[in-house]
């Protein structure tokens, strides 16, 4: 029925909207690489041992318990305490399990098996009953206490023991990342009980969604303690981002907020951790090989030999960390690596005075020593690159001072290095190195292996390209290429006026080889220099291959790097680049950056078609469609200046001051914009999509109820039309009561569901009345006729008793349409404290803090009283207080209802003010269409004029009566 009130035109343009969010949330959940994580097995049944609390601990926190994890013999040598080795604590995250701890604890046990257990870990892990805290922020708090607690029992674990720790490692998986930062904000908790933070997939800037406001206080508390206390915190922290697979927790809110400048905090997204290479979803994080091998091995390197525990030297751990996940150097860490090495033994020395120098190792017998001599270059080129397909730790390149043909000591620049997937390679500027007379390439004796190294002199300029990024409104239509005919090594690809979020374009890269037999490998990198958020490609030459480049981060305005696409490249080939916008994934950075916002647009879109309603309603005494209002009432220009106008006004410190007196929440266009993440045009955008969401919403609310009430038809069939309306029934104010005193004692978003359910179930009884009216009309059309007749005559003798006609109960259920699809929102957005409460119901009857509570006490009075209102009442001539309140007074509370939604339930969803704005253009039309339209228009409603102040009732002039 809903599709009739469009027409064609409209129609089309819903169905592309539809096709562009999908567009955009097919880039978000679909559009990534593969899953390159390898999983992680254990060797032997992972066990659980629980470690008993204290009796008041247990008591006070009965939901949650702390394990030890083991495996084998490990696990029944540990069954007995205390214990002896490093203790580590493991922190779920959202919905998570303290079973995840089981990758990285079973990795770690390897690794010290390996060692002769000389070293080796004691994973610990919390088990949060599977909390929903991302979506529900009251038991954020309580989390952080017991993990308090927990570092104090697991301390207390290893007493009396030669290296007894002192402190405590953590591992936190999205939200217990959080948590884990949370400890420092206790009043009674130490710092120095925590060695090392390590945070996976951890929304540090804010939250993903923000339903309720536990969850920004909580935020605001940990942020802004870190933000002030900066120097003083010595904690070392290491955040490791997903990437582009983790559509959950997108890598720009893992980057910790304005610590930059802090030595003790690193940020990386695992695409670019060194080893790893990979983008990893929310949950393979945990268990994605590749990367607990990385963090493992960091552990390993960060024991104190002295303590045989982690090391308290942070500049030591900073720098393992360094080495483990920003840049490798393929050898292994060395807390102080010797700069001087011995080029001594049995070795041929060979001179080498070509630029660009090639050799295939295999099956060597000698060790030989490359020699290039600088002084000749020095005058022709800038710089010098080495590579090598030799993956092992050893060193390889050394520069030699003041010698001629061979040096007994040189300077060993290995460490200078870098590791990529199938090469390491080393870049020296010449002119940094002016004390180097030769540099030396070592190649050491193999037998049956095979490896390459190549060397090469070259300008920089001959190697730096730019290339101009194609107009974010190009659509992909037009694009911008180079070609590589050169033979380097190397190139460095200048993408130009590539900086902002919502820029997003795909680079093909098209190789052409000539005389090769072999397979070559090239390596396609994306650097971003004011974020590690780099991403790899590895390509089989010849081929065509596709990169998607877009940021987790925008360029910050006082930087002035730009990005590069860095390829490592085969001197036999010839390699061509083409850059072009890519229109699907510029939605798809709106979805992800912005996404969380349109349960708010679709509000203010069903709050604008809502007040046209009360207008027509008011204007002529019909109800027009839905679909036909959100039309007309649902536009952009009616949104938008309102929220320019507020972030301007927000500027001057007398308008902050009043917005921060009314305890407004922060105007979230301004927060982003900081963060540099507003979007061209992205205000519009979202109206678009909300406004669509808000279409096909009003369809799937009117479609359900005529659905339901065909079911209810096809069991029972239903009364006549109500003939006796009343606002208020005697059974309303003790169902009423009913329910808030189940919202007050339970869950105030279960007891907004069972009201919302009384609601529907009216509806969809009024539907099923109207539908056999209707049928019986269609029977007997006489009849028919004679009853609507009585019915009038009824309704024009009996005021207090009004009967409801076929075009007052369709007037009607279109108004109940419209506020099922409004209140289906608000039910929505309330699931997540209702899911934690049943989740814990055999713990806490009684939800504490409940977010929903204040809502539930007026949303309970207002959707029941809503139940019982018809259209008919405008009708009525001589009733115009019953009027009044029935479409005065109640939409008033809906919407006044759904303005208090965005405070209580979305404090950090960005058009806050739209929803504002909403309620003043319904309101406003409200008052319009009862005090200011003309005489003949509103005959039918024509509120009286005179107010008997002593009966404190309206008095009915003439007029009014006719």
């Amino acid at each position: 029925m809903l599709l009739h009130s469009v027409n064609l035109w409209n129609l089309a343009f819903y169905a592309f909207m539809v096709f562009m969010a999908t567009l955009g949330l097919w880039d978000v959940f679909f559009g990534f690489e593969e899953n390159k994580c390898s999983m992680s097995y254990m060797f032997e049944y992972p066990e659980y041992q629980k470690i008993e609390l204290p009796k008041k601990l247990a008591k006070r926190y009965p939901a949650y318990e702390l394990y030890l994890y083991g495996e084998g013999s490990y696990a029944e040598e540990h069954k007995v305490l205390p214990l002896t080795g490093i203790p580590v604590l493991f922190l779920p995250g959202n919905a998570g399990s303290y079973k995840q701890v089981r990758s990285i604890g079973s990795i770690a046990l390897r690794k010290a098996e390996d060692i002769d257990f000389k070293y080796h870990f004691d994973f610990f892990s919390v088990n949060f009953n599977e909390e929903l805290v991302a979506l529900y922020g009251g038991s954020l708090q309580k989390q952080t206490k017991f993990v308090h607690e927990c570092i104090k029992t697991i301390l207390k674990l290893y007493k009396g023991q030669e290296f007894a720790p002192k402190s405590v490692a953590i591992i936190g998986h999205s939200m217990g990342g959080l948590v884990a930062r949370a400890l420092l904000t206790l009043k009674n908790f130490k710092q120095d009980l925590i060695n090392l933070l390590v945070t996976q997939a951890t929304p540090h800037v804010a939250p993903v969604m923000p339903l309720d406001r536990f969850i920004t206080d909580f935020y605001m508390t940990v942020n802004n303690y870190w933000i002030l206390n900066a120097r003083q915190i010595n904690l070392t922290t290491l955040s490791v981002a997903g990437g582009f697979r983790d559509y959950q927790v997108r890598s720009g809110l893992t980057f910790l907020p304005k610590l930059s400048h802090h030595t003790s905090a690193l940020s990386v997204v695992s695409s670019a951790v060194p080893k790893t290479w990979v983008s990893t979803d929310h949950l393979s994080i945990v268990w994605c090989k590749q990367l607990q091998l990385t963090t493992i091995r960091a552990f390993f390197d960060l024991i104190d030999a002295d303590t045989k525990q982690i090391t308290q030297n942070p500049k030591k751990k900073l720098s393992v960390l360094n080495h483990h996940f920003i840049r490798h150097p393929a050898k292994h860490f060395e807390e102080n690596p010797s700069i001087i090495s011995d080029l001594t033994g049995t070795s041929m020395w060979v001179p080498v005075k070509v630029s660009k120098w090639t050799y295939v190792a295999y099956n060597e017998s000698d060790k030989i020593y490359f020699t290039f001599p600088l002084a000749n270059h020095r005058k022709i080129y800038t710089h010098v690159h080495c590579q090598s397909t030799m993956l092992d730790t050893n060193s390889w390149i050394f520069g030699c001072i003041n010698s001629t043909s061979m040096c007994r000591q040189g300077v060993d620049l290995s460490w200078k290095a870098e590791l990529l997937p199938t090469i390491k390679f080393l870049t020296l500027r010449l002119q940094d190195y002016p004390s180097l007379s030769h540099l030396v390439v070592y190649v050491p004796s193999i037998h049956g292996s095979k490896f390459v190294v190549d060397c090469e002199f070259f300008k920089k300029e001959t190697r730096s390209i730019q290339l101009p990024v194609t107009h974010l409104f190009s659509f992909g239509l037009s694009s911008r290429k180079v070609i590589l005919n050169t033979s380097g090594l190397f190139y460095n690809i200048e993408l130009l006026n590539f900086g902002q979020i919502y820029q997003a374009f795909k680079i093909n890269v098209v190789s052409k080889c000539s005389g090769v037999k072999e397979e070559i490998t090239s390596i396609y990198k994306l650097h971003i220099p004011w974020s590690y958020e780099d991403s790899l490609t590895i390509a089989q030459v010849p081929s065509s291959t596709e990169i998607s480049v877009k940021l987790h981060i925008a360029q910050p305005d006082n930087d002035s790097h730009v990005a590069l696409l860095k390829m490592y490249t085969s001197s036999d080939c010839q390699y061509e680049v083409t850059v072009k916008t890519s229109f699907s994934q510029i939605l798809g950075q709106v979805v992800r950056f912005h996404g969380g916002a349109l349960p708010a647009y679709v509000i203010s879109s069903i709050l604008l078609a809502y007040g046209g309603q009360l207008y027509s309603l008011f204007s002529t005494g019909h109800c027009l469609e839905y679909a036909t209002l959100l039309d007309k009432e649902a536009k952009p220009y009616k949104v938008d200046p309102f929220v320019i106008m507020v972030k301007f006004l927000l500027g001057y410190k007398w308008f902050k001051e009043l917005w921060d007196m009314l305890l407004l929440p922060e105007l979230d266009a301004i927060v982003l914009t900081s963060q540099s993440m507003c979007f061209p045009l992205v205000s519009l955008i979202l109206f678009l999509f909300g406004t669509c969401t808000a279409y096909w919403g009003g369809l799937l609310s009117s479609t359900s109820v005529r659905l339901l009430s065909s079911l209810w038809l096809a069991l029972k069939r239903p009364s006549e039309l109500p003939k006796d309306i009343k606002i208020i029934s005697p059974d309303l104010p003790i169902l009423t009561i009913v329910l808030i005193l189940i919202s007050w004692t339970t869950c105030g978003a279960f007891a907004i569901l069972l009201t919302y359910l009384y609601y529907v179930f009216k509806i969809v009884h009024l539907q099923a009345s109207l539908t056999t009216f209707k049928n019986s009309q269609t029977v007997n059309p006489k009849h028919s006729r004679r009853s609507e007749k009585k019915s009038n005559h009824h309704k024009d003798s009996v005021v207090h008793h009004l009967r409801l006609s076929a075009s007052d109960a369709e007037d009607s259920l279109r108004m109940h349409s419209t506020l099922i699809n409004l209140l289906t929102w608000i039910v929505l957005l309330s699931m997540p404290s209702l899911i934690y409460w049943l989740k814990n119901l055999r713990y806490y009857f009684k939800l504490n803090p409940d977010p929903c509570k204040p809502l539930a006490f007026i949303l309970i009075p207002t959707m029941a009283i809503l139940g019982n209102t018809y259209t008919t009442s405008i009708k009525s001539r001589k009733n115009p207080s019953l009027t009044c309140y029935s479409f005065g007074v109640t939409p008033s509370l809906v919407i006044d209802i759904s303005l208090i939604l965005p405070f209580t339930q979305l404090p950090s969803i960005m058009p806050k003010a739209f929803l504002l704005l909403a309620g003043a253009l319904v309101l406003p039309g409200l008052v319009q269409g009862v005090m200011l339209g003309n005489e003949e228009k509103w005959k039918p409603l024509n509120i009286p004029r005179n107010r008997d102040l002593k009966s404190g009732g309206f008095k009915t002039t003439d007029e009014a009566s006719h």
